[in-house]
């Protein structure tokens, strides 16, 4: 069977309004897919559609808060009312809390870290990844953390709710195997988003990855050629 073309896809990109999120909608954009632009806010994603120079019949907002089962099969369901698919699954949800010693966190703080990073993932997952395997092509993407590993102070609930999402998704590449959908995950310092590694250069900031970087190395894992690629984690603070 030949390979659907890119024009005829569908990227579903949850947190859109983001640094990140711009970047990725602009480069699967330039690849010619259609975009579910994801987030809280639809005036937000208006203007990044308008940002970006979206043609009309190019996205779709797709408004929901994520981190709840029913945020996140609302805002799947007005893009598949749309165009009919979700064939791309980008997850560029931020979200950090740190500073607080374990002891001291409030219980809302815990939570919402892990509504951010882990409920949205499952929540994401349950209303798309279905449809994907049913079909026989798909591609997951998530943007991992360093401090899933490292477990810097102070940094707990953000670090667990980063690791706990990466285990899920690492199953999920295994799940999926056969089915023509791949699961990724794309692993960063930090988001050099003001480009401070450019503009002042130093130890602490030499492993930071721009947006644009991160979104080129997503952009590849979204596409065929990436089909072998499967359960990977792609470091990005090489510079290190």
């Amino acid at each position: 069977m030949a390979p659907m073309p890119a024009t005829d896809r569908v990227a579903f990109i949850a947190g859109a309004t983001g640094g990140l999120g711009r970047a990725v909608a602009s480069a699967l954009a330039d690849d010619g897919l259609r975009l579910g632009l994801g987030g809280t806010d639809g005036g937000r994603l208006a203007t990044v559609a308008a940002d970006l120079r979206l043609a009309d019949d190019r996205w779709v907002p797709a408004v929901g808060d994520v981190g709840s089962a029913t945020g996140a099969q609302g805002a799947a369901q007005a893009v598949t009312g749309r165009f009919g698919r979700i064939d791309v699954l980008v997850h560029a949800v931020g979200g950090f809390e740190a500073g607080t010693p374990l002891a001291d966190v409030p219980a809302d703080t815990i939570q919402a870290m892990l509504d951010q990073h882990l409920w949205s993932t499952i929540h994401l997952v349950q209303a798309i990844v279905p449809g994907m395997v049913e079909r026989g092509w798909g591609r997951v993407v998530a943007v991992a953390t360093a401090a899933a590993v490292t477990a810097p102070a102070g940094s707990g609930p953000y670090a667990a709710a980063k690791g706990a999402q990466e285990i899920l998704l690492r199953s999920l590449a295994k799940e999926v195997v056969g089915h023509g959908v791949t699961v990724n995950l794309v692993g960063v310092k930090a988001i050099d988003e003001h480009r401070e590694r450019e503009r002042a250069p130093s130890p602490k900031n030499a492993g930071w990855t721009t947006p644009e970087e991160i979104a080129e190395t997503i952009r590849y894992l979204c596409s065929d050629a990436a089909a072998p690629i499967n359960g990977a984690r792609i470091p990005l603070d090489g510079r290190t």
